[in-house]
């Protein structure tokens, strides 16, 4: 088999298809780190172990809607008993499903009291939740366009962005259960955020659109860690934690 070349190749663990060439011309949490054993993940999360895992996933989206800290005993109280002694695998397996699925960090604020808290992956300030688009963290989706800008020098078009975003099971035109409308996202909501800046590729006929970063994304994050969470999607956590937070909201 030949090698990639499209600016999808860093992708190229998730089983994408090549891209084509941009019309644009011209490039934590620990989660990078060795990971504990977990059962095995299957596409559909079954089992009380993702059950509890599931549970978990959450408490932490309401404590972090109300802005509350939590700890480990309040979380130990969640996942029962029974289950207390696998509880870092659990809350391990947790944590990589919030960053990856809702660009949110669980991150321990106060090690000798075990108080956790959810900050927004790589120092942005937007979410979503107050958005038209509905209450849920969006913060992933985003950075991975933002991503996939880089690695199409720094200015995509749309068929590519949209190939991007279908890593995460979003196409045009779909209602996704986690983001909403994303055709609302990508041209409205994350252009007058000041995230993406759109523009019409010039002499197109018919017209289409091409993306850039935009003036707060260069302000609140850079290059470098954007494309370290990038390159974090392109391993199996993400097919496992879809499923299980499409199965939490279902």
């Amino acid at each position: 088999m030949g090698a990639k070349h499209g600016p999808l190749s860093a992708l190229a663990p998730l089983g994408e298809e090549d891209a084509d060439s941009s019309p644009c011309g011209g490039a934590s949490h620990g989660l990078g780190q060795p990971q504990p054993a977990v059962p095995s993940s299957p596409a559909e999360p079954q089992g009380s172990f993702h059950l509890k895992t599931a549970a978990l996933v959450i408490f932490l989206l309401l404590k972090y809607r109300t802005k509350q800290p939590t700890s480990k005993a309040e979380m130990l109280e969640i996942i029962t008993p029974e289950f207390q002694d696998n509880f870092p695998v659990i809350l391990r397996q947790a944590s990589i499903c919030l960053r990856l699925v809702f660009g949110l960090d669980v991150i321990e604020v106060d090690p000798s009291e075990h108080y956790y808290n959810l900050s927004i992956i790589l120092g942005l300030t937007w979410n979503g939740t107050l958005s038209s688009q509905g209450g849920l963290p969006k913060t992933s989706l985003l950075v991975l366009v933002l991503g996939l800008i880089v690695l199409a020098d720094d200015c995509a078009p749309e068929e590519e962005v949209w190939e991007a975003m279908g890593i995460m099971g979003v196409y045009d035109g779909q209602d996704h259960i986690l983001f909403g409308a994303p055709r609302d996202l990508l041209t409205n909501v994350w252009v007058q955020e000041g995230y993406l800046e759109c523009r019409q590729v010039a002499g197109s006929n018919p017209a289409r659109k091409e993306f850039l970063w935009g003036p707060r994304a260069l302000q609140e994050t850079s290059k470098l860690q954007v494309m370290d969470y990038v390159l974090q999607l392109g391993n199996n956590n993400l097919t496992y934690s879809l499923a299980l937070c499409e199965q939490i909201l279902r």
